[in-house]
């Protein structure tokens, strides 16, 4: 059940000493539209607020659990916070050659993306547009991890599109009964398209009795 989502920005920075170097960023903003993935997605605000009290986050690179973690929640290295824009992450690396490389890349600009790992606990889902449809995450679960890539995972949505789906075959093109109210013609479009369905499943049974 986990997903990716590329973070929204993020970059290095030295501190005033000179002595320590961190990454920070917001792995989310709320309300700003995702890439198009097969339907668009808003986190709203307030999503991370159950998550952040119990998950314990890891700070990777390239998502990899099979290399040394950047930070963590629970040891101070890496800090999570919800404000008005987003979620904002800052991660304090260790003094290691893997991590010195790293930070390496992202001042040359080789590294310049990052994801997060998630799971979602509930979800909204808008159907009224035929085009665009649109999600909006309103809980998070879990949040697994945030990571520095070299190519952003976006479109790593599993879970997403399968529930797409299931909600395509059990919803129709339109199942927004506000927007329908503010929208009559879309009403009437869609009486227009159960008549027909209605008459070609009657014509079918009729021709089954002949």
């Amino acid at each position: 059940m986990k997903e990716k989502r590329k973070a929204i920005e993020f970059r290095a920075i030295t501190a005033d000493d000179g002595t320590l170097r961190k990454i920070t960023g917001y792995a989310a903003v709320f309300g700003k539209a995702s890439e198009d993935m097969g339907f668009v997605e808003y986190i709203e605000k307030g999503a991370f607020a159950a998550a952040l009290k119990t998950s314990d986050a890891r700070a990777l690179f390239n998502h990899d659990r099979d290399t040394l973690p950047l930070g963590r929640q629970s040891a101070g290295t890496l800090i999570l916070r919800e404000d008005n824009n987003g979620l904002y992450f800052e991660i304090t690396p260790p003094d290691t050659q893997g991590a010195r490389d790293l930070m390496v890349s992202i001042d040359r600009g080789d590294i310049k993306e990052a994801s997060f790992g998630f799971s979602v606990d509930e979800d909204k889902w808008d159907y009224s547009d035929k085009q665009t449809w649109k999600r909006t995450i309103t809980k998070v679960r879990e949040i697994f991890d945030i990571s520095p890539v070299v190519f952003a995972a976006y479109n790593d949505t599993t879970v997403a599109l399968r529930k797409l789906d299931e909600a395509k075959k059990t919803a129709g093109p339109s199942t927004d009964e506000a927007e329908r109210t503010a929208n009559p013609s879309i009403g009437l479009d869609l009486l227009k398209e159960e008549d027909a369905l209605y008459r070609k499943i009657k014509g079918i049974k009729e021709e089954d009795h002949e």
